[in-house]
């Protein structure tokens, strides 16, 4: 019972963050760039990053928790390569999630709270590419899961 509610926490964590990726890369930021000038568009990716990364400041921690739960009950050297390569890209993946959260939001909200259009683009631009990274990982990691076992 407890492997089983720890793998569906690892699960619903970790859907919610690949999930979320995928949602706001592939339909969130191609509508509002297609529906929205720059000084409306920037302000709803800045809000809509703010509640998603809030989100994954719990869900991160409960995927990498949740996760070496799991692993530590068959032990390290008895893992499946899968699950190796999980906590390598999952790791990764908190780093990405950390410089996004903690560096570059703090930067876009400065920058639309300034009406800084240009210089919020950019840092968008630098979190979109990071979120594109990240979800690339999130698919291998999930694939690693899989076809690793």
């Amino acid at each position: 019972m407890w492997r089983s509610t720890l793998l569906l926490i690892h699960l619903l964590a970790a859907m919610a963050w690949v999930g979320g990726m995928f949602f706001a890369h592939f339909c969130l930021r191609p509508a509002a760039v297609q529906t929205l000038t720059p000084p409306q568009r920037l302000p709803l990716m800045r809000a809509a990053l703010s509640h998603f990364l809030r989100a994954l400041a719990i869900a991160v921690p409960l995927v990498l928790l949740s996760g070496l739960a799991l692993l530590s009950t068959v032990r390290m050297a008895h893992a499946p390569w899968g699950w190796h390569a999980m906590l390598a890209s999952g790791s990764v993946m908190a780093g990405i999630y950390a410089v996004i959260h903690l560096r570059l939001l703090p930067r876009l909200r400065a920058h639309c709270d300034a009406g800084d259009w240009p210089a919020a683009a950019q840092v968008l631009n630098s979190i979109r590419r990071l979120v594109a990274l990240n979800l690339g990982l999130g698919i291998l990691t999930v694939a690693a899961a899989i076809l690793g076992r």
